[in-house]
């Protein structure tokens, strides 16, 4: 299954859609644009997304701006629900570990419950073998 970066691929992706040409209220929703992506990778968008506004809310000296959903272990996609017990998440520059599970509704696009897991910083040297990039 393919992963995406949370934020930066839905806002590539609509980008990418909307010509430049196209006035803005002709321009697609982000609902549409998530739409075109398969279910899974809409699922797991729409859920990272929401464990780095949790982050950033309840951890105000975090600024999430990237998440991992398979740095340490691949997500488990059940119906419109994932568990991803071996994500990352990015802010600034430090990589911390995180857990969720997510429930979604709506074809994935609205997300029905969620929690999470916040962990430890993870080491510089540990990036390159699991996804993870500077800022």
């Amino acid at each position: 299954m393919p992963h995406i970066a949370a934020a930066p691929a839905i806002l590539l992706l609509a980008l990418a859609a909307v010509p430049l040409s196209v006035p803005p209220a002709q321009a697609r929703s982000a609902d549409d644009q998530m739409m075109m992506l398969v279910p899974s990778e809409r699922i797991e968008q729409r859920c990272n997304a929401r464990a780095m506004g949790e982050v950033g809310r309840e951890h105000k000296a975090l600024h999430p701006d990237e998440l991992v959903a398979y740095a340490y272990a691949d997500p488990v996609i059940k119906g419109w629900a994932i568990r991803a017990p071996g994500a990352a998440v990015r802010s600034g520059a430090t990589w911390y570990h995180i857990a969720y599970e997510c429930e979604t509704a709506h074809e994935g696009l609205e997300v029905k419950s969620f929690r999470y897991t916040l962990g430890a910083a993870i080491p510089t040297s540990e990036w390159t073998g699991h996804y993870l990039v500077g800022p």
